[in-house]
């Protein structure tokens, strides 16, 4: 469910395809810059994008040119690798982030062992003979061993004339080991010179302990912001049982092909989409469709993976399995949600790329500068202070600042019913000042239902007569027949036997039950029935129609029975979501196809002063781009294949996800719910989201805008600070580890 192709966009040939692959070993995001610039410099690559915070990259290109294991290979070239010979990617994915985990756990855990008595001699025992052997014994297993990975990484990263987090890692601890053991070895020359011979093993064994540390720290707070994928993941069972003649067998999930017959007793979830063969139940459908109430599923119904069947047992042909079901379609659309970049981390990434050259330029005129002014101690202060600035700067907590927020923003997203397709939008709702609604789906249910009825008659008639107008409209085929059937069968209403049926085209229907000629129709079939209206049922019926309700009548030879209301009804929320977009100084306009009284109605219903109606697609994409000239930023709310062109045009758009495909497709958002007040919930979480990311960036850029200059010495002629590498190495930790754990408190936000 992980790799999927898409159409080729910009830039790419037809032959084009463009898959999603995770990438495992990435350690900060000048990796992920790396990882990025290698693969888009592959032959054959037209396009490419790593994001660090899901560990994931998109790549565009032409098959014919390069293979997915020629991707692999590239990778592999700079100390990374690509999971693509797996049946499921982000299973291989989360195992070996897994053991990851635990081997950094081990190695932090060895590395605060080994240092702690490193400390304590540095601190206490600097004049006991052995101490400094004992340092080096100590600090060598920690910088080259459980170090080791950042030597090796920064060695794989130089061969390509590339460098990142582990290149300053390696140099800052490398340089203060060396020099540390120089001075051991070799005491008599700073001796001769005046000078005491210096040793910071301490230095170097902490640095590495603090950023192992750190980095545990961000790998288990990154492995709770997919969280929302995990349980979205956990929704397919892993076995189903299979159907074969008289026969059952359980099969796992990958084994399952299109046309297998399969079992679901009570209480099991859906594996795949398909359709009821026999059997019947109430299937739990909550997590596509936000309603609480079970849905009934007799033969013929539709069935998705995922939900929960209640009671009932019944088999069921697989019509789509794997990638194919609209579970993993949910799924896609939430990884490649948090796999984009919103506008603002394109910017973040070009200073990533460029960040690590740049410190290391400072590292080095830190270096000349303190030998230029730093007196008698001018080598030991150079070499320090370059060392301290190595160790500071940190590129993660500026390539962590937007994804991790909106990774967590997206998941957020997906727990309420709101699936996010890109970060564009989500980074882009908080500014919307204008919505323009659909009428039809959207603000209304989107289907016919009965919405009064009134009897001419006592209840014992009414008892005798219901049978023959739910006849009536069983045989009927106009659209709104089905809306009373339904009505009468939610009153446990069968049908009476009736003969000489016969339909009047435009009008309604009539049949003859025992000796009486009934009918249900429009006034014109009174009319030609010779059947007139009374003045209360006239102006019951008028009353009705002032509500834009369609009146349908339903008589004998004589008089009319009984009175029909039928309309589109508003949705419960639809009211209050409208309420709250206004309270919040959001314009709210309503667009539909429907005729002037019905978009009037439905306006007052909601609270609506901005509406138009007989409006054609052309027409509401026109609106949206109306409105955009004149300076809104415009969300379009639809559900339609006539909504899709102003879905497309307007700046976020958003579908309800009982709509059409093409509108989903168009939209970026998607509300896996009927409840409007997902609206004004995915903006306010597009708000949220962005607060997090420029508290994020603000801290990152502080961090680096005040910690670097300190530990190159700034402080030290006026106050006689210098900036020490193991505090350094501490606050380069945490400064990742907070803005994950910033981003993090997005998943405790109300909507």
């Amino acid at each position: 469910m992980t790799t999927n192709e898409t159409a080729p966009t910009k830039k790419s040939t037809s032959a084009a395809v463009k898959k999603t692959y995770p990438v495992l070993e990435m350690s900060c995001a000048a990796c992920a810059v790396s990882v990025e610039s290698m693969l888009k410099n592959t032959p054959g690559v037209v396009d490419a994008g790593v994001n660090y915070a899901n560990q994931d990259a998109w790549v565009q290109y032409d098959p014919k040119v390069v293979t997915p294991a020629d991707l692999q290979n590239t990778i592999r070239a700079i100390g990374y690798d690509l999971v693509i010979d797996a049946e499921d990617p982000q299973e291989v994915q989360q195992q070996a982030q897994q053991q990851h985990y635990e081997q950094l756990k081990r190695r932090t855990i060895w590395a605060v062992v080994l240092s702690i008595p490193v400390v304590l001699i540095g601190m206490f025992g600097m004049g006991w003979p052995l101490g400094n052997w004992i340092m080096l014994a100590l600090a060598a297993p920690v910088v080259f061993w459980l170090g080791g990975p950042f030597f090796r990484n920064a060695g794989k990263q130089a061969s390509h004339g590339k460098a990142n987090m582990d290149t300053l890692v390696a140099l800052s601890t490398g340089i203060a080991f060396l020099f540390s053991l120089f001075n051991l070895l070799n005491p008599d020359f700073w001796l001769r010179r005046g000078l005491e011979p210096q040793v910071y093993f301490e230095a170097a064994s902490v640095v590495i302990t603090f950023i192992l540390l750190g980095k545990l720290l961000e790998e288990r707070a990154k492995s709770n912001t997919s969280s929302a994928i995990r349980k979205l993941m956990g929704l397919q069972p892993k076995t189903v049982r299979i159907v074969e003649g008289t026969t059952e067998r359980e099969i796992s999930i990958a084994e399952v092909r299109v046309g297998n017959l399969l079992i679901v007793r009570p209480g099991e979830r859906i594996p795949v989409d398909g359709r009821v063969e026999s059997g019947g139940s109430y299937v739990d459908e909550s997590m596509i469709s936000g309603e609480p109430v079970p849905v009934e599923k007799q033969t013929g119904a539709k069935v998705f993976a995922g939900t929960i069947n209640q009671k009932g047992s019944f088999r069921f042909q697989a019509e789509q399995v794997g990638g194919g079901t609209l579970l993993a379609q949910i799924i896609r659309m939430v990884q490649e949600a948090q796999g984009s970049k919103a506008p603002v981390q394109k910017l973040v990434d070009k200073i990533a790329g460029i960040f690590v050259p740049v410190v290391l330029g400072i590292a080095g005129l830190t270096f000349v500068a303190w030998l230029l002014v730093g007196g008698d101690n001018a080598l030991t202060t150079a070499l320090l202070t370059s060392v301290t600035v190595l160790v500071i700067a940190c590129p993660c907590a500026l390539g962590l600042a937007t994804p991790t927020a909106i990774m967590v923003g997206v998941g957020k997203g997906a727990e309420n019913n709101i699936l996010i397709k890109d970060a564009e939008s989500l980074e882009l709702g908080y500014k919307v000042n204008a919505v323009v609604l659909d009428k039809t789906g959207t603000l209304t249910e989107g289907r016919p239902v009965v919405t009064d009825i009134r009897w001419n008659g006592t209840a014992e008639l009414q008892d005798e007569l219901q049978p023959v107008l739910y006849a009536l409209e069983a045989q009927s085929e106009h659209p709104l027949a089905s809306a009373v059937t339904t009505y009468l069968t939610g009153q446990n209403v069968t049908g009476a036997t009736l003969t000489d049926f016969t339909s009047v085209t435009g009008k309604g229907v009539m049949a003859r039950s025992g000796e009486e000629t009934y009918s249900i129709g429009n006034r014109a079939l009174l009319t030609e029935r010779g059947i007139t209206l009374s003045e209360d049922v006239s102006q019951q019926a008028a009353n009705w129609q002032g509500q834009a309700k369609t009146v349908v009548f339903f008589a004998d030879s004589e008089q009319v029975l009984a009175l029909i209301a039928i309309a589109d009804p508003v949705k419960a929320t639809s009211k209050q979501a409208v309420e709250t977009l206004q309270k919040r100084g959001i314009a709210v306009y309503m667009l539909t196809g429907d005729n002037a009284q019905t978009a009037a109605a439905v306006a007052g219903q909601v609270g609506l002063q901005h509406y138009r109606s007989e409006v054609l697609p052309t027409d509401k994409a026109e609106f949206v781009q109306e409105l955009q000239r004149s300076g809104k930023v415009v969300a379009m709310v639809g559900d339609g294949i006539n909504d899709s062109q102003a879905l497309a045009q307007a700046d976020v758009s958003i579908a309800m996800g009982k709509g059409s495909d093409i509108a989903m497709d168009v939209a970026k958002m998607t509300l896996i719910t009927s409840d409007l007040m997902s609206v004004p919930k995915a903006l306010y979480l597009s708000r949220r989201t962005v607060q997090t990311i420029r508290q994020n960036l603000f801290w990152a850029f502080i961090y680096n805008l005040i910690g670097i200059p300190v530990a190159a010495g700034v402080l030290y002629p006026a106050f006689g600070f210098l900036l020490s590498p193991m505090i350094a190495g501490a606050a380069m930790a945490l400064s990742s580890v907070s803005v994950v754990s910033n981003s993090l408190r997005l998943r405790s936000a109300r909507l």
